[in-house]
């Protein structure tokens, strides 16, 4: 992680268990997404579909990260969250394997992630992630340009990402 420039250094296995590199990825605006089935905020993937559905052909990905780090809220194996994720929001964007984003176990793109920015908090919260649906947007470079609350609506985020993918049409 300390010599990582951008989140297409890191690699992560898939839903399906299969290992991904990120920079496959590299050329789209990304919107990574640490989720869960069971929470308040487990409506958010519809937002992040239609996002996804309405911006993929211009270049976005949203890239969705379950974990089990808050009030266990995504209990599931591997196949529960998809099955969950299809049948009740039609996700169709990457989901990846189920990680921690905080502590000693926090996977890499995490760490990286909370470092870029740092949050509410700043570096008095050390960066943690707060809760479920935190989400960092980055550019078509693998810049991490911002960060958002769990509870920042996926919809409120279009000006943003329209904003990216006009700056990085070349």
């Amino acid at each position: 992680m300390e010599t990582a420039n951008s989140v297409f250094d890191f690699e992560a296995e898939t839903l399906e268990g299969q290992p991904k590199n990120l920079a496959d990825y590299r050329g789209s605006v990304l919107l990574i997404v640490n989720t869960a089935s069971q929470c308040g905020f487990t409506p958010q993937y519809a937002g992040l579909e239609k996002l996804y559905r309405s911006y993929k052909d211009r270049g976005l990905v949203v890239l969705g990260f379950p974990c089990n780090q808050f009030g266990a809220q995504e209990p599931g194996n591997a196949a529960a969250i998809g099955a969950f994720c299809e049948k009740n929001y039609g996700v169709s964007f990457p989901m990846f394997a189920k990680i921690d984003v905080n502590g000693d176990n926090a996977h890499p793109l995490y760490r990286y992630l909370k470092k870029e920015k740092k949050g509410l908090l700043g570096p008095l919260g050390g960066g943690a992630i707060k809760w479920n649906f935190t989400k960092f947007l980055a550019g078509r470079d693998g810049r991490v340009v911002a960060r958002y609350a769990p509870s920042t609506k996926p919809e409120s985020l279009t000006s943003d990402i329209e904003k990216l993918l006009r700056e990085s049409q070349g």
